[in-house]
């Protein structure tokens, strides 16, 4: 009996993916409960386990198709381990008969209890358990990587899918080098020598890019830029740090001061946390922060619910929890949907000053950028300050400039001034 595997319920607003990768080939054997094929969707990816038990009988979807709920993916062959189970389980009738089959079933014990080892041998050598992410443990097993020879720079030292990439270029690298036969001074390299590579959009980055084109099609997106001296909350932040990691297990960060001083401003300025639906203008009266963090296969901006209600260590925790499960590829849906604005930190990256760009439906989102010292006048003074730009992206359909400009200097003002927003919030 064939049993069919399908497409399941994908998640809230979520009708299509694309199937990702096939883990299992026709004729492999699988269990109950093992994943069978990856599918990728425009947030997050999902794993399609076996209900039954069998042999793959047939795959009909192939990697890179786009497919709908409740298609058929494949088929799984019942039959197959259910006639094998039979042929073990069957009592012998007779003594003779039981001599012979017992040999040979212990010589079958025997051979699977030699390829054990090997087996176990195998997943330490590609997979690494947790040591490795999703991501780079399908380029492990492609590749037949040994990960003992891979240094990881994720967070905990877990290796990741760029560790993976950059240890296989190094690899080809020397064994170029071994091989290739010294240039010759004069010699021109063919054009056809000159490589290309052709790689699928995976589902998640076609959203991307369909998202930021809509963006600036569909909103009336406008910049305002400002400066920060972050002096003050970097004297807390080393103040305090050590008394902050041994109370709550989590270091101190910018963030939080930033998710704090965006709420006391949305606060002020409502339309900034609001949406537009249809020709009605929706003013949230809740908090729902999105944090832009750049996984492996793209930008991602998981939500934390209600930060109006948490405390700087509450922020922190899940901040971390957030970036490591994007590192991981365990964000879930709920995770990603319904934040009502959002703050992306390029400084992270190096970035001295960018343009944000929307979020939608949401019409703010403010962008951080790297802390550089630079001479500024204080008091009729030249001094040396930490200071960093920070811009703020609104759709000026419902944000008039006025306003825009005000929050920016509101959240300067609370950013310079910390004990101003604990005592306003």
């Amino acid at each position: 009996m064939a049993y069919e595997i399908k497409v399941p319920e994908l998640g809230e607003s979520i009708v299509e993916a694309t199937v990702g990768n096939w883990l299992k080939k026709e004729g492999d054997t699988v269990n109950v409960g093992e994943t069978i094929v990856e599918l990728e969707t425009d947030k997050v990816d999902v794993d399609v386990a076996a209900e039954k038990a069998g042999v793959i009988e047939s795959i009909q979807k192939q990697e890179g198709e786009d497919v709908k709920i409740g298609d058929v993916l494949g088929t799984i062959d019942e039959t197959a381990e259910d006639g094998k189970n039979t042929s073990q389980d069957e009592p012998a009738e007779e003594e003779e008969g039981k001599s012979e089959k017992e040999p040979a079933k212990e010589e079958a014990e025997g051979e699977e209890k030699k390829e054990e080892p090997k087996k176990e041998e195998k997943k330490e050598k590609t997979d690494g358990g947790e040591r490795v992410t999703p991501l780079a443990a399908k380029l492990i097993k492609e590749y037949d990587v040994d990960v003992d020879n891979v240094e990881g720079t994720g967070a905990g030292g877990r290796i990741t899918k760029s560790d993976i990439e950059n240890y296989l270029k190094t690899k080809d690298g020397e064994k170029a080098e071994e091989t290739k036969e010294p240039e010759k001074p004069s010699e021109t390299r063919p054009s056809d020598e000159r490589g290309e590579e052709r790689k699928r959009m995976s589902r998640r980055r076609q959203t991307i890019a369909k998202r930021l084109v809509e963006a600036q099609h569909n909103a009336a997106m406008l910049t305002t830029f400002n400066e920060i001296d972050m002096s003050r909350v970097m004297e807390i932040r080393n103040e305090r740090k050590d008394a902050f990691e041994k109370r709550h297990g989590i270091k101190l960060g910018f963030m939080s001061f930033f998710v704090k001083a965006a709420i006391g401003a949305l606060k002020e300025f409502p339309e900034i946390n609001a949406e537009i639906q249809n020709n009605e203008i929706v003013y949230k009266q809740y908090y729902d922060i999105g944090i832009a963090v750049g996984a492996e296969e793209g930008l991602v901006v998981p939500v934390l619910r209600d930060a109006d209600r948490m405390s700087f260590a509450d922020i922190e925790k899940k901040i971390r929890e957030l970036a490591q499960k994007a590192d991981d590829g365990k964000l879930t849906l709920d995770e990603l949907q319904g934040g009502t604005f959002s703050i992306t930190n390029g400084g992270v990256y190096g970035s001295l000053l960018s343009t944000p760009i929307l979020n939608p439906p949401q019409v703010g989102i403010l962008g951080l950028h790297k802390i550089e010292e630079r001479p500024i006048s204080s008091n009729g003074e030249i001094v040396i300050r930490p200071m960093m730009y920070v811009a703020l992206s609104y759709d000026h359909r419902i944000v008039d400039g006025k306003d825009s400009v005000q929050f920016l200097v509101r959240i300067k003002e609370f950013i310079e001034d910390p004990a101003a927003m604990l005592l306003e919030l």
